[in-house]
């Protein structure tokens, strides 16, 4: 009776990862890589890229990939700005490192070698949305002389208040060795699944509309082995990194912008709040009538605001 029990299970395991793998391939077929890619340390990263001018570099949350801030890189690229958008590392088609642990200032670190790859050599427009703001700013701390100035998109930069902030069960199993290979390999594809992506994107951009296709997008892409893992792995990293970064956010003397929508739901006032006392020089905004996902909602925001970088870099210089 055992055996065959164990039999059953092992069938239904096959089954669901045979199921889960041509499922991975046709989300890839349906969501092609929409940019180039550059390779850093043997491992390619995925990024879009548009126009000439001051380079402005564009670093996307948690849910998904570069194709969060497309139509901002379009408009930054018409208004005479050399837009970049990259995958951060596991997302969309960006591979991630597998022999260091990655963390918001090593993916900073990685970035910057990127950028150098491709030959970016003026100091650069940092926007950060969402899980970025931490690494937005451990970037301007490690790089100052290569930055022009940050714009922070609904950021979390303390692990006090981030939702997470103690970490939480489904991350913990997926990181797990063969528990989470298991999970990762057969139940991303799954009604189950279907309804947490479903779920998540409907917080994320509430209370506003969520674009058309934008779930289907996140299912497909943000529901593969690599993508989901990398996603987990950052909600572990980012409290214990925030919470050694914050002490030194004092010492960022770059232009810095600080964006909130006024009726985000995941703290980010009380976390921007926060960065201005920590950053005095900052100008702060609170915008009415929006909520988290500033980038892919509201692009004419985001180029406001980077606007107000250039205008102060300018009027510096003068």
């Amino acid at each position: 009776m055992a055996i065959s029990v164990i039999l059953i299970v092992l069938i239904m395991i096959s089954v669901l990862y045979v199921y889960n793998q041509v499922q991975f391939k046709k989300a890839e077929e349906s969501y092609p890589p929409a940019g180039k890619f550059i390779t850093v340390d043997h491992y390619k990263l995925h990024y879009i890229s548009e126009g000439t001018g001051q380079p402005v570099v564009f670093l996307h949350g948690g849910i998904l990939s570069c194709t969060d801030f497309k139509d901002v890189v379009q408009l930054a690229a018409k208004q005479g700005y050399h837009a970049i958008a990259f995958d951060r590392p596991g997302y969309g088609y960006s591979e991630r490192p597998k022999d260091v642990e990655i963390t918001p200032i090593s993916q900073a670190a990685i970035l910057h070698k990127a950028l150098k790859e491709l030959g970016v050599d003026k100091p650069i427009i940092l926007v950060g949305h969402s899980w970025s703001g931490t690494m937005t700013l451990s970037y301007a701390m490690q790089f100052s002389d290569e930055v022009a100035g940050i714009v922070i998109l609904a950021g979390a930069m303390y692990k006090e208040g981030y939702p997470t902030e103690h970490g939480d069960v489904l991350s913990k199993v997926v990181i797990t060795p063969i528990l989470g290979k298991i999970i990762l390999k057969t139940l991303l594809k799954t009604p189950l699944a279907k309804g947490m992506a479903t779920s998540m994107v409907k917080e994320t951009f509430a209370p506003e509309r969520v674009p058309d296709g934008y779930k289907e997008e996140v299912y497909a892409l943000g529901f593969r082995p690599s993508h989901f893992r990398a996603n987990r792995e950052d909600v572990l990293a980012f409290p214990k990194t925030s919470k050694n970064l914050c002490e030194k956010y004092k010492e960022i003397t770059v232009p810095t912008v600080i964006v909130v929508g006024e009726e985000d739901p995941f703290g980010t006032i009380e976390q921007a709040e926060r960065l201005k006392k920590d950053i005095p020089h900052a100008i702060y905004k609170v915008i009415p009538n929006i909520g988290h996902m500033i980038p892919k909602l509201h692009p004419k925001i985001v180029m406001d605001n980077i606007n107000v970088i250039s205008k102060i870099k300018t009027s510096f210089n003068k």
